[in-house]
């Protein structure tokens, strides 16, 4: 059976989304861990799931075999992402029409970061440039493909200028794109400039915030340096304060997130991405939940 899809949700939903990531393990502990997760989440209700997409065939297999596993704990839709590392446009058709036959019908569409040791993307031979070119490539393969795309509140670590980086978002909106997911940020001003840029420009799809609740202070260091987004004064305080690692640290971590989550549905954001790493514990925090249905009642 065929996923809804999720531009349908944005539009039909009158309360905020709420929406989780995965990722598909490397190692067979890790993948049995994952299926851990997985279980104790069963009864929460996120309105859709994604799994990300391994490059240079390190996870590509598992992505679907974690999609599937989401699917048959109940989750869905289930969204996999697909990225244009070390693909050719045959083998991406492969992928994507592999996708399409299982059901899937919301794919998270991305360029990808460049192979581990490079420091530059290089386009495969044959392949594709870019996720504008991907989005444009998967709806000429099928229409009702919802293609999600990626947004960067505090501009991406390779683009010329802030700029330049809405004008080519705005370039994979009008390749086809139905909705735009932000990377993390630990400071909501950040994500509503990034809106308001991006009306300017004249990008109307939905911009939904994504969250990292922090597990420990060395993790979104190393987060933030990766993907160039700035750590708050507040947040690194609390971290230190109870020693930056451990349960205490998670738990501050998660009171930062959800004070974020307030303030975003406070303030007219159409929902939240969380970005759980695998883990349960941000996912079923009461807070959470008891802000979500604040929403929702």
């Amino acid at each position: 059976m065929a996923d809804s899809s999720i531009s349908d949700l944005f539009a039909e939903k009158s309360a905020p989304v709420l929406s989780y990531e995965f990722f598909p393990p490397k190692a067979d502990k890790a993948f049995e861990s994952l299926r851990r997760t997985i279980a104790v989440l069963r009864g929460s209700t996120p309105d859709f799931v994604t799994v990300t997409y391994g490059a240079g065939g390190s996870t590509r297999a598992r992505t679907l075999e974690v999609a599937a596993l989401l699917r048959d704990a109940g989750f869905g839709p289930v969204m996999p992402h697909l990225t244009c590392v070390a693909s050719s446009c045959e083998e991406l058709a492969e992928t994507a029409e592999e996708m399409y036959g299982a059901g899937y019908r919301n794919i998270m569409t991305l360029r990808g970061d460049p192979p581990q040791g490079e420091s530059t993307f290089t386009p495969c031979a044959d392949g594709l440039r870019n996720a504008c070119e991907l989005v444009a490539f998967l709806k000429s393969l099928h229409a009702d493909f919802c293609c999600g795309v990626a947004g960067y509140p505090e501009t991406h670590p390779e683009a010329v200028s802030t700029e330049d980086e809405i004008n080519y978002l705005k370039s994979k909106v009008d390749a086809g794109a139905s909705f735009i997911t932000t990377q993390l940020f630990f400071d909501n001003e950040h994500y509503f400039r990034f809106v308001d840029r991006c009306r300017s420009a004249g990008i109307e799809v939905p911009i939904l915030p994504g969250l990292l609740p922090a597990v420990s202070l060395k993790q979104i260091r190393r987060f933030t340096e990766m993907c160039g987004s700035s750590l708050p004064a507040g947040l690194i305080g609390e971290l230190e304060r109870v020693g930056g690692e451990g349960d205490a640290a998670e738990n501050a971590g998660i009171r930062w997130c959800v004070e974020q989550i307030v303030g975003l549905l406070e303030n007219g954001a159409p929902g939240i991405h969380l970005y759980i790493l695998n883990r349960s514990r941000a996912a079923l925090s009461q807070d959470l939940a008891t802000v979500f249905k604040n929403y929702t009642a």
